[in-house]
């Protein structure tokens, strides 16, 4: 399962990412037996967006494998202004055993991880998300027991979480049905190399506009936020374009009685998912928070011991 970097779950074969979501399972029961596996070692944390959950499970989840982390904002480095991405990622490599980044360019986590010869991982572009990914399947397999044969919802709008869970969809082989309000669905290149990789596992994707047919019939529901950092100059329009997108109970009618609903966060309550769902035994957006932990000690540990 060695691999260099965790860019993209993509880049990840089904064997690969279902061992990773083996060892977090594993680390999550007996987190001690887990304590020392990357003692001396240190993970350099690069923040050009704001953070809480990346941050802290980041950050806790190395110190409890025994190394330490460095954090460093956009003051300190001020990546491709200050110094470029390429001379950034050949002097953390002298200095750390490995890079997380969560920034907006996908194309400076890629240069980064062509410059570093350490491990480099991707804690957020405006592309992609993939940690999180790995702990929304983490809980869904929690949750449900299995990851084929469930039909997932992701309603809103198609951004960097709906693209890892599409990736993701294809390798694990769930139904994912994504609805997006016209002009504002998935990326098509996402969605042309998923469908091309789902037959081996079993996925089936369906990218729709209609909120209703998404959701029927489904076994989790999942939002996000209508407008991402970087976007806020769109958020009014964007209320007003995704207003009949929102998770609400008349919506989550459709599913099935037992679905589960989940949310990257932060949530904007009112917004894309009213309180009455977010905050309902359906709810399982703080295990899901929870797993960001646990899912991404599996990852420092496949690249970093």
């Amino acid at each position: 399962m060695k691999k260099k970097d965790f860019l993209s779950i993509r880049d990840w074969s089904t064997e690969d990412l279902n061992a990773l979501l083996a060892s977090a399972r594993a680390i999550k029961a007996d987190p001690r037996k887990y304590g020392k596996k990357l003692q001396g070692k240190a993970l350099a944390l690069i923040f050009e967006k704001p953070s809480l959950r990346t941050r802290v499970s980041f950050e806790v989840g190395v110190h409890q494998l025994g190394g330490y982390s460095l954090c460093l904002t956009q003051a300190e480095i001020n990546l491709g202004k200050r110094e470029s991405v390429s001379d950034v990622a050949k002097n953390l490599e002298r200095m750390v055993q490995g890079i997380m980044i969560r920034t907006f360019s996908h194309d400076i986590v890629k240069e980064i991880a062509e410059n570093a010869s350490i491990p480099v991982i991707n804690g957020l572009t405006d592309f992609s998300h993939p940690c999180q990914a790995m702990a929304d399947y983490m809980t869904i397999l929690e949750v449900k027991g299995r990851l084929q044969d469930l039909k997932a919802a992701y309603v809103g709008d198609g951004n960097n979480v709906a693209h890892s869970l599409i990736y993701g969809a294809s390798r694990f082989g769930l139904h994912l049905a994504v609805a997006s309000p016209a002009g504002y669905g998935p990326n098509p290149e996402v969605v042309r190399w998923a469908e091309e990789n789902a037959q081996s596992t079993g996925c089936r994707l369906e990218i729709l506009q209609d909120p209703a047919e998404a959701v029927r019939d489904a076994d989790v529901i999942y939002t996000d936020v209508w407008t991402s950092m970087g976007l806020e100059s769109e958020a009014a329009q964007r209320r007003r374009v995704f207003q009949p997108y929102q998770i609400n109970e008349s919506l989550a009618g459709h599913a099935k009685p037992d679905y589960i609903f989940m949310h990257c966060l932060p949530a904007h309550r009112g917004e894309e998912v009213s309180s009455s769902v977010i905050d309902s035994r359906h709810s399982v957006v703080f295990q899901q928070a929870e797993n960001r932990l646990h899912a991404q000690k599996a990852i420092l540990l496949a690249l970093m011991e």
